[in-house]
């Protein structure tokens, strides 16, 4: 069945795809050779919502263990390991998106025998007093598992340049034994390391440790063990905490780590001290109850870990990177499958200031959330499948979507679930649901609407239907989504429009 000459399973096949999506500047095709046709220039609402975060997915493919700097003079810089495990890589863009197609730099390759001639895992870059740092894990050649942390150097102000950096050796530690996954920040005025360690007479795979630091080469002091693998999700096939990422917000300081083996069972659990308590105090750190990012079966996206946090080329909003697959099973050794791939979503915050990092996103367009201008601290959400207007919202997936071209024809649009990418939002009588997608015309027109300026603020949208000109998109007084006639009150027309954030 076709409307206008395309098939609806056509149109969904494209936006599921990431072929077509809101926002696009120019005619987009269809799959299947369908026709083409240009998105409604309201449509680039949705795009300019999300300016300077990247929606590709993945953003680099290939790259597991990824860590993505804060703009330094302007340039983002990623490095992360390679399924060869035998060399240190670096690229650079001035944007978030435009790391996907930097031309990257081998800045360094392991020996060809003897000590870090061996596995070389996830290399860290960082900038500090000046000078860039590379903090990454290796091995021996004659025993690739001998994994040590060594530090690279450079005082080149592009990290890129190879020539610029000198091995400066092993990080030591209180012991001689496995360690990997060192990354380093600064807080009131002193520099703490965070690492991965197996330590002898406790029966892990690694740990979490945190000291001070006397020079960005070393530290003083004795480590403080911070984290223990002990509860059932961090000691699924390995008992393990690793990948230590800090982000300091809201009067807290908080750590992800990732725990487990490195395949679906692989995920983040976060550690939460405040602010002005001692770091080096273990009774400091709270450890989650629960992983805070993990496999979603709805989204296709497994084990994603080993996190690294930057921001948007706003500055202000913060952007999760991380490894992902999008297939769960895995022939042979999770640890050499090589499509851990590099990817990039928004990091959103609660209300009560601690994060909230949803699910890993699959592929598509912007990820969106709407508040409408009557409510601006809540957001429409689904709870049961009924779409409604909540503040407070903790469960950010069940209150993120996608604008994709809708079922009717050119110009309208559909809003697509991100945790359950196979729903739609749906006029069912007078409430609006997510509901599964059916290829029947019943269900294309009530699932199709037209993207328009906000009715009562132009900055916004509001969402038409799409087989009745005078008919929006609102709420009730109840909360519940649904469709009204708002006329010429501006109470009515603010419950029908919406910022997108």
């Amino acid at each position: 069945m076709s409307t206008d000459g395309v098939s609806r399973r056509g149109l969904l096949h494209a936006a599921g795809s990431g072929l077509v999506v809101a926002g696009a500047a120019s005619a987009l095709p269809l799959a299947s050779g369908g026709a083409a046709w240009a998105a409604p220039d309201t449509d680039r609402r949705a795009e300019s919502a999300t300016a300077g975060l990247t929606t590709r997915n993945p953003l680099v493919a290939q790259r597991a263990d990824p860590f993505v700097t804060r703009p330094v003079r302007g340039m983002y810089y990623l490095t992360g390991s390679v399924p060869e495990y035998d060399r240190i890589v670096v690229r650079g863009a001035s944007t978030l998106d435009g790391l996907a197609s930097a031309r990257e730099r081998t800045v360094w390759r392991r020996p060809a025998a003897g000590r870090m001639g061996g596995y070389i895992w996830a290399p860290e870059l960082h900038h500090i007093d000046g000078r860039w740092y590379i903090y990454f894990a290796a091995g021996d050649s004659d025993n690739p598992f001998r994994i040590r942390t060594y530090v690279l150097e450079s005082a080149e102000p592009d990290p890129r340049t190879a020539a610029g950096w000198v091995l400066r050796g092993q990080l030591t530690t209180a012991w001689d034994t496995f360690t990997l996954d060192a990354t380093t920040f600064a807080h009131r005025g002193v520099r703490y390391l965070l690492w991965a360690q197996s330590e002898p007479g406790i029966a892990t795979n690694s740990n979490l440790y945190i000291a001070a630091m006397s020079s960005p080469l070393a530290i003083q002091g004795d480590p403080v063990r911070i984290a223990v693998p002990t509860l059932n999700w961090e000691v699924q096939g390995f008992r393990v905490n690793e990948g230590p990422a800090v982000l300091i917000r809201n009067g807290r300081v908080f750590v992800t780590f990732s725990a487990s083996a490195t395949d679906a069972r692989y995920c983040v659990g976060l550690l939460t001290a405040d602010e002005n308590a001692d770091l080096l105090d273990a009774r400091s750190w709270t450890k989650s109850a629960q992983p805070v990012f993990a496999t979603n079966e709805n989204t296709r996206r497994y084990g994603p870990g080993h996190n690294s946090f930057t921001v948007a080329e706003d500055g202000e909003t913060d952007v999760l990177v991380y490894h992902a697959r999008d297939y769960r099973d895995i022939t042979g050794d999770p640890l050499f499958d090589p499509n851990r791939h590099t990817r990039v979503q928004r990091l959103y915050w609660n209300t009560d200031g601690t994060p909230s990092f949803g699910v890993p996103v699959g592929d598509g367009g912007p990820v969106l959330r709407f508040s409408p201008l009557d409510a601006p601290d809540a957001v429409v959400r689904h709870f049961g499948y009924l779409l409604r207007v909540e503040g407070g919202v903790r469960e950010v997936a069940d209150s993120q979507f996608r604008l994709v071209p809708g079922f009717t024809g050119p110009g309208r649009v559909a809003v697509q679930s991100v945790n359950f990418p196979d729903r739609y939002a749906r006029l069912d009588g007078t409430v609006l649901r997510i509901d599964p997608y059916e290829d029947t015309d019943a269900y294309a027109v009530a699932a199709s609407f037209v993207q328009v300026p906000g009715l009562a603020d132009r900055r916004a949208v509001s969402l038409r239907l799409a087989d009745d000109a005078d008919t929006y998109v609102t709420h009730d007084g109840n909360g519940r989504l649904t469709v009204g006639r708002p006329g010429d009150r501006r109470a009515d027309r603010e419950r029908a429009t919406f910022r997108i954030n």
